[in-house]
């Protein structure tokens, strides 16, 4: 294996009349770590997926080692050793890590001989930096894990550059640096060349050599990375200078403030009958933001499910303002419980659906939106688009199309456009919402729309919600929580009080996160 150098000159793409792509040139040196930095929408996607055959280019060329290749296909990045580690995990769960391995190969004979396969690749791991048991199903692996086979994957096929997408968005900061750290270490061989797509600044100037931003299909800089910084960065990300300052310290809250969520020794099955949430207590007061820290997969998705009443409870019990709470909808219209769940097109909304009629999920079957006619009752269409139009003006939501399906948005423009339904009730009487259950609510999203979102959470805070935050993201969870919980195979096991006024120790955090400290469980 040796790194790939890797050139784009004038690249272009449209979809239609829309512009995706639009005369971008760079140079992917070759033994370097490349980040490519934009908002959702600057094309970043578009490219890489111009570079490993899913989408060809319109325009433009494309030299590996100085000399110019076609790319029309996925054959041609292949024989040039170009592959790409995705965002979301491409495994097979129910097959262990050397089925995994060999699985990404393609060309698999009728019949495999195990015996000669199994030393080929027990000699491949030794080769490694850092190794997995071949015999152990990937359904058992942890998220870190699970990175680490998917990049382990790309090393297997000899790849000699590699396309990572968000590669440490579901890790915990000593998985991310020692991934990330991997990744340094075979460029600086000349094993390897990487071009990262991130949104962590802190990951660009701790591991990158070079620097590459578009923004809205063009290329408006780049440089090398001891040459520039956040601030610089953010500017040619968003268009305009972008000031980079520390949360401003939020009062605390007031230990007299009275609970808005209680969760009581709370026990939930996962879809395999096994305990996820187990014997789990804890409690969110009004005007507090609390987060809830923890890997995915070890209980946080059938908490909140359990939370918004999709997913039975086996026992315990949750309170609202201290009343026993069943998470029936009259229940979350009646104590003004609301939701921004994660992957909202799949669990809030309707793909097919309008934005208008999306928007009124919640209010449809009241006035002044629910009339009767002449035989029956029906939808007064006119009210919907009347409240959608202030909820989009409100929120930000592009374009501001009320007829257009939610399912065609961004998923930044999906997020807002749930968030102005759950925190922004336009009829006369609107109150401000009193419990607020939030899951990885800016995951994979551009800075502006986690900057709105993060501004509308601590709007609801400061208006007296009690807030969940349940996130993956760390840096997330440090900005806007006041207290973190971490949450390890389904119960708190860790408490971080006082951090919006006096910080919290993150390699801590990471540690219970992993489960490396005492399994003991603390009350919350």
């Amino acid at each position: 294996m040796h790194a790939l150098e890797l050139e784009i000159i004038g690249a272009g793409k449209s979809f239609g009349s829309f512009r995706a792509l639009d005369r971008v040139s760079l140079k992917i040196r070759a033994g370097t770590i490349h980040a490519l930095l934009g908002e959702n929408g600057a094309g970043k996607s578009t490219l890489v997926k111009g570079l490993v055959g899913y989408s060809p280019l319109d325009q433009g060329a494309i030299v590996a080692d100085q000399r110019e290749v076609e790319i029309r296909g996925p054959r041609v990045p292949n024989q040039l050793g170009i592959g790409m580690v995705y965002q979301h995990f491409t495994l097979a769960p129910s097959l262990s890590v050397a089925e995994n391995l060999l699985l990404a190969r393609g060309d698999l004979p009728l019949r495999i001989r195990w015996s000669g396969e199994r030393a080929a690749l027990r000699a491949f791991m030794q080769t490694m930096p850092f190794a997995l048991d071949l015999e152990r199903p990937v359904s058992s692996l942890s998220a870190g894990e699970k990175q680490k086979l998917e990049i382990l994957k790309q090393l297997y096929l000899q790849r000699r550059l590699l396309i990572l997408d968000e590669p440490t968005s579901v890790l915990t900061p000593q998985e991310a640096d020692e991934v990330l750290g991997l990744m340094h270490t075979l460029t600086r061989r000349q094993a390897l060349t990487v071009l990262m797509i991130t949104h962590k600044f802190h990951e660009v100037t701790a591991y990158a050599d070079d620097v590459t931003v578009l923004r809205r299909g063009q290329l408006v800089g780049s440089a090398r990375v001891a040459d520039t910084g956040p601030a610089e960065l953010a500017h040619w990300m968003m268009g305009h200078a972008r000031e980079e300052k520390a949360l401003a310290a939020r009062p605390p809250v007031p230990v007299t403030a009275v609970p808005g969520l209680e969760v009581a020794s709370l026990t939930v099955n996962n879809d395999r009958g096994v305990a996820a949430v187990r014997a789990l207590s804890l409690q969110v007061r009004r005007g507090e933001i609390v987060g809830l820290a923890g890997i995915s997969g070890n209980g946080q998705k059938e908490l909140v499910e359990a939370l918004l009443g999709q997913r039975r409870r086996l026992s315990g019990e949750v309170r609202i303002d201290g009343a026993a709470y069943g998470a029936t909808r009259s229940e979350m219209r009646a104590r003004r419980v609301f939701a921004l769940p994660e992957e909202p097109l799949r669990n809030a909304c309707i793909a097919g659906m309008s934005v208008a009629e999306n928007m009124a999920l919640r209010n449809f079957d009241v006035a002044p939106f629910r009339r009767r006619g002449w035989l029956a009752w029906s939808l007064d269409r006119s009210a919907l688009r009347r409240q959608a139009h202030s909820l989009i003006s409100a929120f930000n939501v592009r374009p501001p199309v009320p007829e257009r399906a939610i399912g065609t948005l961004s998923g930044g423009n999906v997020q807002r456009a749930v968030l102005a339904r759950e925190l922004g009730d336009a009829s006369n009487d609107q109150q401000a919402a009193n419990v607020l259950i939030v899951a990885n609510p800016v995951f994979g999203l551009d800075f502006a729309s986690v900057a709105d979102i993060h501004a509308r959470l601590l709007q609801a805070r400061e208006q007296g919600a009690a807030i969940l935050l349940v996130s993956e993201d760390l840096d997330e969870l440090l900005a806007l929580s006041d207290r973190i919980l971490v949450m390890t195979d389904g119960a708190i096991v860790h408490a971080a009080e006082q951090v919006a006024t006096h910080g919290a120790d993150r390699a801590e955090l990471g540690r219970h996160m992993a489960g490396h400290t005492s399994t003991q469980r603390e009350s919350a």
